[in-house]
């Protein structure tokens, strides 16, 4: 039997609103027993020009940017040391540092995926060994290289009831259907991101709260059904996305007022991710959300109505929402040292079950 292992995960996802950090306890199959989490916001600054480079990263995810780089694993790790502080862990307990890094660009059609972040750097700060590139293998086999969440959310979903959905509503948004020993996930389409960067533009502010704009506009039906046409949504899973994907599609917006743009792209967020249900082996008797969408009541409600099943945040069965994908990092770094497999055929589309991660010995 394997030994279980303290590691802890940090990631930032697409939205790129806070440096996450979580600790885990597991064996990287089913002993697994979540800790605390922190968030930790970037310096503005620097997160401004993460948000345009990926906003261009077809064009840049080739360049150096070694100061970038750099800046972004001070930040990552800069954000550890002081969750260590802040939650009391000590760090001689940790064996491990998951670290996922920022996401500038993801094309696995291309087979390429660029994460920032230099795990080298991060392993010296920290003291810690350290595993990164967690989605490399599995795109240069041909998957997706994405969505990664699964198999952490299958082993916590064991002993619930099935078949079971759990939805992370980050910028993009991706599900986990569990029925058992199956999981099958993929991207949904759009989350938050598009919805986040309307407002941004429209109203100075970083997202709709609990839907409030959303909730007094009206959905423009054909720009809806223009959006809904994108090819995305009748290709079979595995598939994943990159942040941008839609927003050139989604300028139709722009012509509407500000409570219509944010009605309609909160309808197509509805839409999209109703429209996973096409590709289900069969319906979820539950989804379970994740990500920052679970806090936007006119997501949940909707959701609710369209799919006729109970939707509820994942604090509804005592998981931690906020921290889901940190945990997995962790959880997945475990795996990693062990040789297991990070994604699956039914995962990421990758032809077999697929190893990944490169582990940076501490210094």
């Amino acid at each position: 039997m394997f030994q279980p292992l303290t590691a802890i995960g940090v990631i930032s996802g697409t939205s790129m609103d806070g440096i996450d950090v979580a600790v885990v306890t597991t064996d990287g199959e089913r002993q697994v027993v979540p800790g605390a989490g922190r968030t930790y916001p970037y310096e503005p600054g620097l997160r401004q020009e993460l948000l345009a480079l990926a906003a261009n990263g077809a064009q840049v995810y080739q360049q150096p940017l070694a100061e970038l780089e750099a800046a972004v694993a001070v930040a990552h790790a800069g954000a550890v040391l002081r969750f260590l502080a802040e939650a009391g862990v000590d760090r001689a307990s940790v064996a491990l540092v998951g670290l996922h890094g920022q996401t500038l660009y993801h094309n696995p059609a291309a087979r390429i995926t660029r994460q920032l972040g230099d795990p080298a750097l991060v392993a010296r700060i920290l003291g810690l060994p350290v595993v990164a590139e967690f989605r490399h293998a599995d795109v240069a086999a041909g998957g997706e290289g994405a969505p990664l969440v699964p198999l952490y959310h299958q082993a916590l979903a064991a002993g619930l009831a099935a078949p079971l959905a759990v939805l992370n509503w980050g910028g993009v948004g991706n599900i986990t259907w569990v029925r058992g020993e199956e999981v099958l996930a993929f991207d949904t389409g759009p989350a938050s991101a598009l919805l986040d960067d309307f407002v941004a533009r429209r109203c100075g502010i970083p997202f709709d709260r609990d839907g409030a704009l959303a909730r007094t506009g009206s959905v423009d039906a054909a720009v809806l059904a223009r959006l809904m046409a994108d090819p995305f949504f009748q290709r079979p899973p595995p598939k994943s996305l990159d942040r941008q994907a839609f927003h050139a599609r989604a300028t139709a917006v722009e012509a509407l007022s500000t409570a219509d743009g944010a009605a309609t792209l909160a309808a197509f967020t509805i839409a999209a991710t109703a429209a996973a249900l096409d590709h289900l082996p069969e319906p979820p008797r539950r989804w379970l959300v994740t990500g920052g969408g679970r806090r936007n009541g006119w997501f949940m409600e909707r959701l609710a109505t369209t799919v006729g099943v109970p939707v509820e945040p994942v604090e509804s069965v005592g998981w931690d929402g906020d921290f889901l994908e940190a945990q997995c990092f962790a959880y997945l770094a475990v795996r990693a040292t062990r040789g297991l497999p990070l994604s699956l055929p039914s995962t990421t589309g990758v032809p077999y079950p697929m190893p990944g991660g490169r582990l940076v010995p501490a210094p």
